[in-house]
């Protein structure tokens, strides 16, 4: 005897629901090690600036992810991704009884294509000003960073390597919620196929 899949209320199979949640659950982990890391990133160094005869001018000198637009817009991506999985597993496991609407199934969906979007966009302005403080540019007379910051620099390729991780994740949540939904609008058509006369 052929064993069925079980399919739940909320569209899709035992497994993908499963899969999902797992997914979002590393999600989160994700996009909120990327956020941690970067917020908590700052490095303080004392640096000579210039020399006046023999003598050296120190500057105490502090990097932190404040300084650069793109590095906050990355923690708030962060957060927000962190926050919308978080709302989402809540809704996932809490209303798992309660019968679901295509429309429930489409606006969830639609968010995870837009949180994927949201992380990707933050990951990709963040690599651009880490790759502009690692390399400078000397077209525009920009100096490097990293040289001089190598602890803040380590720390920010550890919370870029957590917020690709994020994109991925990310990407992966939305194929399985389309997958969910895919699921649930064949099964609506084919009960309506078979109520029709």
């Amino acid at each position: 005897m052929p064993r069925e899949k079980v399919l739940l209320a909320g569209g899709g199979t035992t497994k993908s629901w499963k899969l999902l949640l797992a997914l979002r659950i590393l999600a989160i982990i994700a996009t909120l090690a990327a956020a941690i890391v970067m917020g908590l990133n700052k490095e303080t160094k004392t640096l000579v600036v210039a020399t006046i005869g023999t003598i050296p001018v120190k500057a105490t000198l502090t990097a932190k992810f404040q300084d650069t637009p793109a590095f906050v817009f990355f923690v708030i991506a962060n957060v927000m991704v962190s926050f919308h999985n978080l709302l989402m597993i809540a809704l996932q496991i809490f209303s798992r009884k309660l019968e679901y609407k295509g429309f429930r199934l489409l606006s969830v969906a639609i968010l995870d294509m837009l949180n994927a979007t949201l992380v990707s966009a933050a990951a990709n302005g963040a690599v651009f000003i880490a790759e502009l403080g690692k390399n400078g540019n000397k077209h525009a007379k920009w100096n490097k960073v990293c040289d001089r910051f190598s602890t803040y620099c380590d720390h920010g390729r550890g919370a870029l390597i957590a917020a690709f991780s994020g994109v991925l994740l990310m990407l992966l949540v939305s194929a399985v919620s389309i997958y969910r939904l895919s699921i649930n609008s064949n099964k609506f058509s084919n009960a309506a196929a078979v109520a029709s006369p």
